[in-house]
């Protein structure tokens, strides 16, 4: 009875019988009476070996390998024809897979393909696949030196992958990985155990070489680098002592800059304050020499609104004593003001050396001074009080005696009279005409010069211009100096002139 079969995704189906020449490689197909179909499995399997083989020196050795072998499966055929067509079954629903490869291996696996233990299958197959890899190999090996085999390895796999696949092929079997493993000593031998310690003692002896040539120049770079760091470090070391040399000599420098300043700043402003009080003083002596100036003034008009000229004389006498006390007091301080700039600038130059001791020396002198200098204005205040209110005193008496003596004028001639002024007047005088020989010479060029009479009346006409001019001159004294001549004199000297003046007139009268 037919039936269709369908191969797992790893299996194919191998197809033998009615209207099959040799045998169909199929995945699916229907299976028909007179037809016998056998499932085979197409994955790798790993074949691994440990080959005892010789080489040409007759050098026994082991060598461990393992191989993946399965089915060439891209290798089946081209299906077709020469003529390219296709080839269809009997059916009609199936095509003859002729691939070359999966036909070989089905026909090796043929003469199990009634028994079930599949055991035994693969049994069969590695013993066939083991048989041709260490007949290959042992044939290979036998042929080429032990150096050969160790110094071209790359070579000698690839020499058993071609020896063997070309023995593999006619069974559809394909190589698909070969290892070979390290080789070994076979029984009794020794070769690659003193090969191995051969190679370990140089590497090891050659390790010790290299480690010391290693420690050597560990040793002497780090030698060269400590000393290079040493040098470096001791470099620096030293410019940072330098550099913090000039930092310490360039902040010793600001601060003696800065001490200099601030002794100089304290200089200037102790000079400052004593300057003030200095002037301060000085405006409070001016001060205090004008208000004397206007009491002295005041009472210089007081006692002047009583028309007292010995007095006014007194006062213009005390206030020139006054200006040249002032003058004096003036010049004191002044002196005093230079001898204190004279002290300021020599205690600047002590303050450099100690500032507070000369600040505070300096300090008790303005103060010593200031308080004798307010001890000397009270003084001197009290003086010249003093010395107003005995003018003022002074004042009184001589208004009285005026009212004795008849007014300012008797007062005047009996002051004048008491000193020897009269005398005095008249011994300067005649000192000043002593020895001298005057002569008078008269010249008129108005009206009156020439005529008749000529002479005589030219004369009496200059002395009468000589006495007219003598009041106004008297007048002029008397408003500029208060001075007013005796009226025994002065009122002689009026009738003159009016008798003058009347001959005057009666002359020019007789001549109309």
């Amino acid at each position: 009875m037919a039936s269709y079969r369908i191969a797992a995704p790893d299996e194919y189906l191998a197809i033998t019988g009615m209207n099959v020449k040799t045998v169909k490689i199929t995945k699916a197909a229907w299976v028909w009476p007179f037809q016998r179909c056998m499932r085979f499995s197409v994955q790798p399997h790993d074949y691994s070996m440990n080959l005892q083989a010789m080489t040409m020196e007759k050098l026994q050795f082991l060598l461990p390998v393992v191989f993946t072998i399965g089915p060439d499966v891209n290798s089946r055929g081209a299906n077709t024809r020469a003529a390219g067509t296709s080839i269809s079954d009997a059916d009609g629903f199936d095509r003859e897979d002729r691939g070359d490869a999966l036909m070989k291996f089905a026909m090796l696996l043929a003469d199990s393909a009634g028994r079930a233990d599949k055991t035994k299958d693969h049994t069969f197959l590695e013993g066939i696949v083991k048989g041709i890899i260490e007949g290959e190999t042992r044939v290979l090996v036998s042929s080429m030196t032990m150096e050969a085999i160790f110094g071209e390895r790359e070579h000698f796999k690839k020499r058993i992958f071609k020896n063997i696949q070309s023995e593999l092929d006619q069974f559809g079997l394909k190589i698909y990985n070969a290892n070979v493993k390290e080789l070994k000593d076979a029984p009794e031998s020794i070769y690659f155990a003193s090969l191995s310690r051969k190679a370990h003692e140089g590497a090891t002896n050659q390790a010790r070489i290299d480690v010391a040539a290693a420690q050597l120049r560990g040793n002497v770079g780090e030698a060269q680098r400590k000393g290079e760091q040493d040098r470096e470090i001791a470099k620096i070391n030293a410019e940072t002592a330098v550099q913090k040399t000039e930092r310490d000599i360039e902040r010793a420098k600001a601060e003696a800059v800065l001490a200099t300043k601030k002794t100089e700043l304290s200089r200037d402003v102790e000079i400052s304050q004593i300057q003030a009080s200095r002037s301060t003083e000085l405006r409070d002596e001016e001060l205090k020499r004008d208000v004397e100036i206007k009491r002295a003034m005041a009472e210089m008009e007081r006692l002047r609104a009583k028309d007292v000229v010995k007095a006014t004389i007194a006062r213009e006498s005390q206030q020139q004593a006054a200006d040249a006390k002032a003058y004096e007091v003036e010049a004191e301080a002044r002196a005093g003001f230079a001898r204190q700039q004279q002290d300021a600038d020599g205690a600047a130059y002590r303050v450099k050396v100690d500032t507070d001791a000369s600040v505070y020396r300096i300090k008790q002198d303005a103060d010593a001074r200031n308080y004798a200098a307010l001890k000397d204005a009270d003084a001197e205040l009290q003086r010249k009080i003093k010395e107003a209110e005995g003018l003022a005193a002074m004042a009184d008496a001589y208004a009285r005696m005026g009212q004795a003596l008849g007014g300012p004028a008797g007062l005047l001639q009996y002051m004048m009279i008491e000193k020897g002024t009269y005398v005095e007047l008249a011994k300067a005088n005649a000192t000043a005409i002593n020895g001298l020989q005057p002569k008078i010479s008269v010249w008129n060029t108005g009206a009156e010069a020439g005529g008749a009479g000529g002479e005589g009346q030219s004369s009496t006409a200059a002395m009468r211009n000589i006495y007219q001019m003598l009041p106004p001159l008297m007048t002029t004294i008397n408003e500029q100096t208060g001075i007013t001549l005796p009226e025994w004199q002065f009122g002689r000297l009026n009738p003159q002139m009016a008798n003058l003046e009347g001959q005057e007139v009666a002359k020019t009268n007789g001549k109309r």
